[in-house]
């Protein structure tokens, strides 16, 4: 009879100490699963690309700027190296790529298709603007951070140099705009109202 209890007791503890163990396995593998941020990071991120490079390919069809035209296709060759580069850290990770655009990036491209002219490159380059001194600070704390996953890591630290020059060179362009005066005064009185609403920028793109 004393075997039987101490058998039982055998059994019953090496129960609950499979139980802890693998509830601690499930802890761990959910604390390395801080996967979350980083996936929410990429479709971001990949949206963002998407969204510079149908921009882009505006800017080079509506512009009346030979600078924002030059920009706008640094944008589409830029932006879809980094948007294929980005789809081979989520396919190595498992994490799924969007298809398509935020309903706010969606709008945003067709706010800006409804310009042209001097109206269409005051509104485009001051978006860029905001949205790449955004981008610059994102990408430099995930190329900082030491929680991130590693190959996001990496995309990051490559990538920050690249959004980095395009901020300073969209600078550039804003400001050579605004000492010449077509980012002044509206054209017409008409469209007053939209290229206004245009020129703030919007909300921005979020992310590249």
């Amino acid at each position: 009879m004393r075997w039987l209890l101490i058998s039982f007791l055998a059994v019953s503890i090496g129960a609950v100490a499979q139980d802890g163990s693998s509830g601690s396995n499930t802890q761990k593998s959910a604390t390395k699963a801080g996967a979350v941020p980083d996936a929410q990071f990429v479709t971001k991120v990949a949206q963002g690309n998407m969204a510079e490079v149908a921009l882009g390919k505006l800017a080079t069809e509506k512009s009346q700027n030979d600078d924002v035209k030059k920009f706008g296709q640094m944008m589409v060759d830029d932006h879809s190296k980094a948007e294929q580069e980005l789809e081979g850290v989520a396919s190595k990770n498992n994490w799924t790529v969007p298809k398509d655009v935020s309903a706010q990036q969606k709008a945003e491209q067709q706010r800006l298709e409804k310009l042209s002219g001097a109206a269409f490159d005051r509104a485009y380059i001051q978006m860029m603007v905001i949205d790449h001194t955004k981008d610059v600070a994102e990408f430099k704390k995930e190329a900082a951070s030491t929680s991130v996953n590693s190959d996001l890591k990496d995309f990051a630290t490559r990538t920050y140099p690249t959004l980095n020059d395009h901020l300073t060179h969209v600078k550039a362009i804003h400001d050579a705009m605004s000492k010449s005066g077509t980012s002044g005064k509206v054209a017409s009185k008409s469209n007053k109202k939209n290229t206004s609403a245009a020129a703030s920028g919007g909300p921005g793109l979020k992310l590249i």
